[in-house]
């Protein structure tokens, strides 16, 4: 880790740190090339959020949001309780300087607190950085697993 990611602190997001999520997933979803597919508004963020639908986990450096998580309770039926992570972010210019492993370990410390089992999130095959870096961490990545979605309202 570089000096860098030294100063950067975790800490759980509030509401105010909602729209720098919003924005965060937004990069994320141009990066994946699926920009046209980003149709939740900050709004929406911020209802569920106050709802208890959904956490996140913010990494920041002197008031400056370089990364996140967006994560919630979920429940396997095979394991007991587990955290889904829906969405993981660094900014293209903090990656490599350990801000990812922070959030990452915090996130795991979220689990632990929960009592959960498991953490479980989806990753693209083609997103080469991310595996090696879920793998480093010491994931196991499953390829025998097809992913089924139904849109209730297009």
């Amino acid at each position: 880790m570089n000096d860098k990611g030294e100063q950067v602190v975790v800490r759980p997001a509030q509401k105010a740190d909602l729209a720098a999520i919003h924005e965060l997933v937004a990069e994320l979803a141009q990066y994946e090339q699926a920009a046209h597919e980003f149709i939740a508004s900050l709004e929406q963020y911020m209802r569920d959020f106050e709802a208890g639908f959904f956490r996140a986990l913010i990494a920041e450096c002197a008031g400056e949001v370089v990364g996140m998580m967006v994560w919630y309770k979920a429940y396997s039926t095979w394991k007991g309780r587990m955290i889904y992570l829906e969405d993981f972010v660094v900014r293209q210019q903090w990656r490599g300087s350990g801000v990812g492993k922070k959030l990452f370990a915090a996130l795991i410390d979220e689990a632990r607190a929960l009592d959960c089992k498991l953490i479980k999130w989806q990753v693209l095959d083609w997103n080469e950085s991310a595996i090696r870096f879920y793998e480093k961490v010491g994931a196991e990545i499953e390829k025998g697993w097809w992913n089924g979605k139904l849109f209730l309202n297009k």
